[in-house]
């Protein structure tokens, strides 16, 4: 068959929840168009019990991912730059498209995205030394303050950025060993559900990172009300919208990160260093107090 006869194989983009590729519950789906309002493709649009079923997966993966080792979780997040890299021209393009850059500002885009988890996989098992320690007591104690993770984290990632914003807010989260339900950009989802492929076929359990397209604001709400998880980042929730999401996710006095300072067209800075607060915004201080004890028969302590 002639190539200028052949029909072209459309993607279907599906949401990634415990590991899987489900369609939407409700069967809904949207058009994404690119910067210039062109179609690019249909992105499931989810529903409040894709919400709920992306929680009961990513708490599901809670145990086993934060009962890993720190070193172990540096591995697992290092071999998801590995299959990005090798995946990186179909990020190219679907960035170039969802932003509206040029191919070689969209190169530049998935390079910093790729060496952004290589940043965070070094960082797995150094974190506890800077936000963890032996503390001074008076008495003949050791005290000791260990960080551990939060649990399950709803995070909305940035509007704006598709894919090096988002992997901004996603990898700290699972770094320091806590499980994530995202909410994709509504405007640009395409990159976060390819995403989604790449974790699959990394070393990623299913169910530590969950990723939903759709609303941001019909998403949201379900989770930031939602008993069952710890803690919500509202970087992509606009003023308004993260408002009403902080007051519901104190009901059950969940940990909120708001979202930071941004520039002139809305969009953060996603180039500068991402220095350490996202690894330790969603972390919880343990203190442990232990009896020196004596040694010997004159009754030293140590």
């Amino acid at each position: 068959m002639s190539e200028n006869n052949r029909l072209g194989v459309f993607k279907t983009y599906k949401l990634y929840v415990g590991g899987k590729f489900p369609r939407s519950e409700s069967g809904r789906v949207y058009e994404v168009t690119d910067s210039k309002g062109q179609w690019l493709a249909n992105a499931p649009q989810s529903s409040r019990k894709d919400a709920r079923d992306a929680v009961v997966a990513a708490r599901k993966a809670f145990g086993g991912w934060s009962g890993a080792t720190a070193y172990n979780r540096g591995q697992v997040l290092y071999r998801v730059a590995e299959m990005l890299e090798g995946r990186k021209d179909q990020f190219v393009r679907e960035v170039a498209a969802s932003e509206g850059l040029s191919k070689s500002k969209a190169a530049a885009v998935v390079d910093a995205a790729i060496d952004r988890w290589v940043w965070y996989a070094g960082w797995t098992d150094k974190i506890g030394q800077i936000s963890g320690g032996a503390n001074p007591v008076a008495g003949p104690f050791f005290n000791l303050s260990t960080p551990e993770p939060t649990g399950v984290v709803a995070v909305l990632a940035p509007r704006k950025s598709s894919l090096l914003g988002l992997v901004s807010v996603i990898a700290p989260v699972i770094a320091t060993g806590n499980t994530a339900v995202v909410v994709a950009s509504a405007d640009a989802p395409l990159p976060a559900l390819s995403l989604g492929e790449v974790l699959a076929t990394s070393d990623v359990p299913g169910g530590v990172v969950n990723i939903l397209s759709g609303v941001t604001a019909e998403l949201s709400a379900p989770l930031a009300a939602h008993q069952d998880v710890n803690a919500i980042d509202l970087t992509g929730a606009a003023p308004a919208l993260a408002k009403e999401l902080e007051i519901a996710a104190a009901d059950n006095l969940k940990r909120v990160l708001r979202p930071g300072p941004v520039d002139a067209d809305g969009a953060a800075d996603w180039t500068a260093s991402p220095g350490t607060h996202r690894l330790t915004a969603f972390l919880e201080t343990k203190t442990v107090w232990h009896p020196t004890g004596a040694l010997g028969a004159a009754g030293s302590s140590y």
